[in-house]
């Protein structure tokens, strides 16, 4: 295949629908770990169209959703210095912190600009040498590469004006949290393929065997999360619990030795907190001893930071699977884009955000659709 849209062909969809129709058995909870993949399950209706034995589960597969709150004053702290120019991706503007956000440190004369890349940010600081430039570095295993990279690059270059805020989180930790949770009920993970194709599969397999899960490395368009459901089901249903490839045309078993590389002279492993989670063991990483003077953390001493979530939002709910983003009180009323009381309604790969925007307002009863790829 050599064009996306094979992977939203509906007869193929129809198929792989007819095949999990056929095989299940009994009730299965899957999760799918990544963000991305939560909205294309929603956008095309997927959830809808499976079996009503099979449910889908969201997991805490957004970077933005997961960065925690004492980061984000953090960022919101720093930015506000009248010497910084704080850079960052788009969907960190809105995301709130206790009582602003991003936005509102810009309206109120600090230096915030959207960039594209951070090697982007390493830009503004070559041109700026009188000012410090800081990136907000969040997300998992996918972007830690570039971030690296770029602090190594500012290190090679002599460029001191530069530092990165970092909230890198990692995968296969969380996975190990959920299955310990006394409330879990997964039975089977989607794995995110972006992840993998930086990482490998070496860290899955020791996982699926400890907790007898299934595990399938999964792409992002129907076709892929459908068929990473199909094989999760059958493995379910033949008492396996091995990790399959479900998305070969990115992921190497042994992933891109090269990022990998990077990430180990740039980062090293530490425990991190995740928003509305608590703190994961070896969960994250932060920039190793001879990069320290690059961590803006380190550079600013931003201490002290009292952090207050709102008693409303129960996004936390929301990113350990408990609870679905129409079932809280707050969500489409007190909660939206335009007035978010927690992260997961801000992203782009926002479970609460996929719910508002295509829709799911309340829990819904509806007839199933007969293509998920409307």
């Amino acid at each position: 295949m050599k064009y996306i849209e094979e992977f939203q062909n509906p007869d193929l969809a129809r198929r792989l629908l007819d095949d999990i129709h056929s095989v299940v058995t009994r009730p299965w909870a899957l999760m799918e770990v990544c963000g991305g993949q939560t909205h294309t399950i929603i956008r095309h209706g997927i959830d809808q169209l499976l079996p009503e034995q099979v449910e889908l589960i969201h997991g805490p597969g957004c970077p933005v959703c997961v960065t925690p709150l004492e980061v984000i004053d953090k960022a919101l702290a720093i930015a506000s210095r009248p010497e910084v120019i704080f850079c960052s991706f788009g969907d960190m503007l809105r995301v709130p912190g206790t009582g602003r956000d991003l936005f509102r440190v810009r309206s109120e004369g600090g230096d915030v600009r959207v960039v594209y890349s951070p090697l982007d940010a390493l830009k503004i600081a070559q041109q700026n040498p009188d000012r410090e430039v800081v990136f907000f570095g969040i997300g998992f295993e996918t972007t830690a590469p570039p971030n690296a990279m770029t602090v190594y690059q500012a290190r090679r270059l002599g460029i001191e004006n530069f530092s990165l805020l970092v909230s890198h989180v990692r995968v296969p930790p969380a996975i190990e949290a959920i299955m310990q949770s006394p409330s879990c009920r997964v039975q089977g993970f989607l794995a995110a393929g972006h992840v993998c194709s930086v990482m490998g599969t070496r860290e899955y397999p020791e996982l699926a065997e400890r907790f007898r899960v299934p595990i399938v490395v999964t792409g992002f368009e129907p076709l892929d999360i459908l068929e990473g459901v199909r094989r999760t089901v059958l493995q379910l249903e033949r008492g396996e619990h091995t990790v399959e490839n479900a998305y070969p045309r990115a992921v190497h078993p042994d992933g891109n030795p090269a990022a990998l590389g990077m990430l180990d002279d740039v980062f090293e492993v530490t425990d991190r907190a995740w928003r509305g989670i608590g703190t994961i063991p070896d969960s994250g990483w932060r920039l190793s001893t001879r990069y320290r003077d690059y961590d803006a953390e380190y550079r600013f001493s931003v201490t002290g930071i009292d952090t207050q979530e709102p008693a409303a939002c129960r996004s936390g709910e929301v990113l350990q699977g408990l609870l679905k983003p129409h079932e809280c009180e707050a969500f489409g009323t007190t909660c939206t884009p335009r007035n978010p009381l927690g992260a997961t309604m801000v992203s782009s790969e926002g479970a609460c955000a996929a719910y508002y925007l295509y829709r799911r307002l309340d829990i819904t009863t509806a007839a199933r659709e007969t293509s998920p790829v409307a």
